[in-house]
């Protein structure tokens, strides 16, 4: 009778797992926060965007599949499973908060260069094509 009941086995082992779950990913967990930074230097200037450079400059060049999927998530800020315009506009700003926004011409740029199947946006499998054949 004197005993205190020990937590629910299930509630111990959820809490943690749920907490990490909620933490959204971030472009540092999968590239070097200096690539990122030197990137967006290099393009801040509007009209100054090369998504080919880009890329390269921040090390997606060298990523794994897996890994460009993991950057894909944090770019479909909408998690519709597409890149839409919108969300290439404010590409830059997705790989940190001081990134600008593309203007409409560079922001077209990259869709023409990414849109395969001329949908008006960019799936999972397109972004890695686009990353991949810069």
């Amino acid at each position: 009778r004197g005993l205190i009941p020990s937590p629910s086995p299930s509630l111990k082992s959820c809490s943690l797992p749920a907490k990490q779950q909620a933490r959204k990913m971030l472009m540092t967990d999968v590239l070097a926060a200096e690539d990122i930074k030197n990137a967006l230097k290099a393009f801040q200037d509007p009209g100054s965007f090369n998504h080919k450079k880009f890329f390269e400059m921040v090390g997606l060049k060298k990523k794994s599949e897996k890994e460009l999927e993991q950057v894909f998530h944090i770019l479909d800020q909408d998690q519709s499973g597409f890149i839409e315009e919108e969300e290439l506009k404010s590409l830059l700003k997705s790989f940190a908060a001081e990134g600008r926004d593309l203007s409409s011409g560079e922001t077209k740029a990259i869709l023409d260069a990414g849109d395969e199947d001329h949908d008006g946006k960019i799936g999972k499998t397109e972004f890695t094509h686009l990353v991949q054949h810069s």
